[in-house]
């Protein structure tokens, strides 16, 4: 279902569906596209990207998606490494912005807009060489290509091969220079095959769409809803909007990262906030009825994870009757408190699923106190993404899941050695959803896949004694925040160390709503500084004490404020919120490596407090 600029959701059959994606397919033909070919696609959720993602694949060629939020530079770094001809744009901002660094990308022929209400002459005007076309004439030039040859797409379906490149998906490697991830027909399908042994979905179910489609998760979740004859319903990830199709589409499913069931948490609470004492005061101890019952269920089902052996006989015997005294209670909070929630979710809510990064065990506590199952899975973009989720009847908390069924997956510690359950190390996979590689990188392709097929995930975790995954942490630098969004470090951190009042940065925030950032001033430049704008005297010593200055800390946030923010180059969340000033100078040996590079552990433990107070 696509919605239209009223609010209203618009049915579309699989039936409509497929006829639509022949007719793009032939018109994409007839524009040159052909087996092999990289397109591009630009463009935030909508029903033009299914149609034109499944046409590009019927041809035999990869797309190259993109999400709105892109900046000039890296569209052209992605589509120029990538040799794109055609690319998707979803609207004029978009268009004007491959236009605007179009002198870097000789490849480029062709740019087909959706927004059928802003392609207008002036576009083709500013184009030069490149021709704009608007989406409906590709459809249009398809189905008279169709009436020619009928078998024309049907075709170059058969052609195709499991291991075709189906997509090449650009995220961001340790040098911030982004890498293409090339996934292919069978690391989908193969998830397609096997999430119905987790989840049960069918023709009935609806999801609700809210994650950016280009994303390797909510990519993943529309296939399996085609796979599944299920229904998906197209929104956006925002507050009054979200809250509103919920209560619209009323959807079973919906797939999403931690931020978003943090946000529908938040509110509630927020909304308890405003009203009577005794109505608090209920709200929390049904809240606290409803997390407690749910940890006895999860002991007396054996739901509780192992990483330790322990007796799952004994746990059902303690648990059974604290059990059943709280049970009416229980119920009680669903008919007086939860049920409110259920109805925001759209009244016939099955399930969500967390990705994207570490859902909050505060968060997963409530939603198990409010009787709403949420399923937490794991993987990444290089895996398609799936490496393990929760299973829909076996749901253990504090675990990932079970790992995917036809995947296997071993924790290592830092020479290699396998480790057993309940021991944390470096989380490797093996499977058929691993990527073919990095696109035109086959250095950067052995650095992250052995020869036999295991991929380094550079995350860190443990395994249960039934084979369930817990992930603790990060072994690699990238950061990702709660609303998934991946952020390399060092191009931030170059950009704050330009001012000469810093020696060092640091970027914090994994598994945080934002990012945050420890900072070493240069204390003869910041001494430098106090005494021109008389915080300090001539001849004064640096004191660490002038660190907790007013006139100093605002002197940082304006610093950090000025040198990252969108006109600089960075995204909108790449913004740093918190930052804490730690003095200096970090030592080689201690904090620095004999090459003087940050060693990242090492601050994470030294400054463990004073990063927990930033976010606190």
């Amino acid at each position: 279902m696509s919605k239209d600029k009223s609010g209203v959701f618009h049915p579309t059959t699989y039936a409509e569906l497929l006829p639509r994606v022949d007719a793009f397919a032939a018109g994409l033909s007839r524009l040159g596209v052909s087996r092999g070919d990289r397109v591009g696609l630009i463009s935030d959720n909508r029903q033009e990207w299914l149609i034109a993602d499944l046409a590009i694949l019927s041809l035999g060629a990869a797309d190259v998606p993109r999400g709105n939020d892109t900046t000039a530079d890296e569209v052209a770094y992605i589509l120029g490494f990538s040799g794109c001809k055609v690319v998707c744009a979803e609207d004029r901002a978009q268009t004007l912005k491959i236009l605007s660094v179009h002198k870097e990308l000789p490849d480029l022929e062709q740019i087909i807009i959706f927004a059928q209400d802003q392609f207008d002459e002036s576009l083709t005007k500013s184009a030069g060489d490149m021709t704009i076309v608007h989406f409906a004439s590709v459809e249009a030039d398809g189905l008279t290509a169709l009436k020619d040859d009928p078998s024309l797409v049907q075709r170059e379906r058969e052609q195709g091969a499991a291991d075709d490149v189906a997509t090449v998906i650009f995220t961001s490697g340790t040098t911030g220079t982004p890498k293409g991830v090339m996934l292919t027909h069978d690391n989908f399908l193969h998830q397609v095959r096997h999430v119905p042994d987790l989840i049960r979905v069918g023709p009935r179910d609806i999801w609700l769409c809210v994650l950016p489609v280009w994303h390797s998760f909510e990519r993943i979740m529309q296939y399996v809803a085609m796979g599944t004859a299920s229904c998906l319903a197209y929104s956006k990830p925002i507050g009054k909007i979200l809250i509103e199709d919920l209560g619209k589409v009323r959807p079973t499913w919906m797939a999403s990262v931690p931020r978003i069931w943090e946000a529908i948490m938040g509110s509630v609470y927020r909304n308890v906030k405003t009203q009577s004492s005794i109505k608090q005061a209920l709200f929390h101890f049904f809240v606290a009825v409803g997390s407690t019952h749910a940890h006895l269920t999860n002991m007396l089902t054996g739901r509780l994870p192992r990483f330790r052996k322990r007796n799952r006989v004994l746990d059902a015997v303690v648990s059974i009757v604290p059990w059943l005294v709280l049970l009416p209670l229980r119920g009680l909070g669903n008919l007086l408190v939860f049920g409110k929630l259920k109805k925001l979710l759209g009244g016939r809510f099955v399930a969500g699923i967390s990705g994207g990064g570490a859902l909050p065990s505060a968060v997963d506590t409530f939603f198990q106190a409010a009787g709403i199952l949420l399923l937490e899975g794991y993987g990444l973009t290089e895996t398609a993404p799936v490496l393990g989720v929760r299973a829909q009847d076996h749901p253990v908390p504090g675990t990932v899941g079970p790992v995917f069924p036809g995947t296997e997956i071993r924790i290592i510690d830092e020479s290699g050695v396998p480790l057993p359950p309940g021991q944390m190390g470096i989380v490797m996979a093996r499977g058929p959803q691993v990527m073919k590689g990095y696109y035109k990188q086959p250095e950067e392709t052995a650095k992250m896949v052995s020869s036999d097929g295991w991929i380094n995930t550079g995350d860190l975790g443990m395994l249960t004694y039934d084979n369930e995954l817990k992930i603790t942490g990060r072994a690699k630098d990238t950061i990702v925040l709660r609303g998934g969004e991946n952020v390399e470090p060092l191009p931030i951190e170059q950009k704050l160390t330009e001012s000469p009042l810093i020696d060092h940065a640091i970027l914090q925030g994994q598994d945080q709503k934002v990012l945050g950032v420890l900072l070493v001033p240069n204390a003869e430049a910041l001494m430098q500084h106090a005494v021109e704008t008389g915080i300090a005297r001539e001849g004064d010593s640096f004191d660490v004490s002038l660190l907790a200055r007013p006139e100093v800390r605002e002197l940082y946030g304006s610093i950090v404020r000025e040198q990252v923010r969108v006109k600089t180059g960075f995204r909108t969340f790449e913004r740093i919120g918190p930052f804490h000033l730690i003095p200096g100078p970090l030592t080689i040996g201690d904090e620095l490596s004999q090459k003087q590079e940050v060693k990242r552990h090492v601050i994470a433990k030294k400054y463990a407090s004073d990063i927990a107070a930033m976010f606190s």
